[in-house]
């Protein structure tokens, strides 16, 4: 097998909830917000999680982010199951570029239908919504299960007003209720070229939108949070900060990091001449 270095983080929100103190970490090149909820508006626990990888060749990164829902047990059963089969994950992400995400998603789909594993989920108290991504080279790929928040900021998708790749998806968990136990399992998946210069991607889970006064309901309030600050840390925090503000009681949890891409993108036949000079 092929000697593949990988630098990685991984964090369950029972082990260090962050109730009342919206932090920001940075980490391998990523950005790790964590919030578990404003203690006097009745936030009691964080059942949220993440993990991130990166190569130690800078050619491709892989995040997920989790949301519970009546523990935090099935977080930590996924968090451990990536982190088992990661060499399964690491291989796909090895592959050619033509062939890496099909062998990923193959890869993801094996783990979560695997007979153990669904067997373990069946022990365990609660769920979780589930968005893992990666990137390599100028792709993105994604695996969603559930209402996880996907974004992806550049000046050309923005023209066009787009900030969001995914549509939050109800009803979807991994864990004692379970979307791969069903007769046709349900999950959403979608990859996207992205464009030359710098392209930010973000994750976040629910409590980032659903707070109250829903100050971030409209992806465009995201992206102008981080357009204020010439520092993105800075940026992630007060999006976190505004959360503990505004009362937020639902953990919030982001995962963030610059891809920046030196290769041509794909424009329409009667673009090209304006975008090639």
């Amino acid at each position: 097998m092929q000697d593949i270095k990988v630098k990685g983080f991984s964090w369950a929100g029972d082990e260090a909830p962050f109730l009342d103190n919206p932090h920001v970490v940075e980490h391998e090149g990523f950005m790790i917000g964590r919030y578990g909820g404003n203690l006097k508006a009745g936030g009691t626990k964080n059942e949220d999680g993440c993990l991130t990888w990166s190569s130690s060749q800078g050619n491709w990164e892989f995040a997920a982010i989790l949301d519970g829902h009546n523990s935090s047990e099935s977080v930590q059963l996924v968090l451990g199951t990536l982190q088992q089969e990661k060499e399964l994950i690491f291989q796909a992400l090895s592959q050619p570029l033509n062939r890496c995400f099909n062998v990923l998603e193959s890869a993801i789909l094996k783990i979560f239908q695997n007979p153990g594993f669904l067997k373990r989920c069946r022990t365990v108290r609660g769920e979780t919504n589930c968005l893992l991504t990666a990137r390599k080279d100028k792709y993105l790929w994604w695996f969603s299960i559930g209402d996880n928040l996907l974004y992806l900021f550049h000046h050309e998708l923005s023209e066009f007003g787009q900030h969001e790749l995914i549509q939050r998806s109800f009803y979807e968990w991994v864990g004692f209720v379970n979307t791969f136990e069903l007769e046709v399992p349900c999950y959403s998946t979608g990859r996207k070229e992205l464009r030359k210069g710098k392209n930010h991607i973000l994750l976040a889970t629910d409590g980032l939108v659903e707070c109250p006064g829903e100050p971030y309901r409209d992806s465009k309030a995201v992206k102008a949070v981080f357009s204020r600050h010439a520092f993105p840390k800075d940026g992630m925090q007060e999006l976190l900060d505004t959360v503990h503000k505004n009362q937020g009681t639902d953990s919030a949890t982001i995962v963030s990091w610059f891809a920046d891409i030196d290769q041509a993108a794909s424009y329409a036949s009667d673009q090209f001449k304006i975008k090639s000079v």
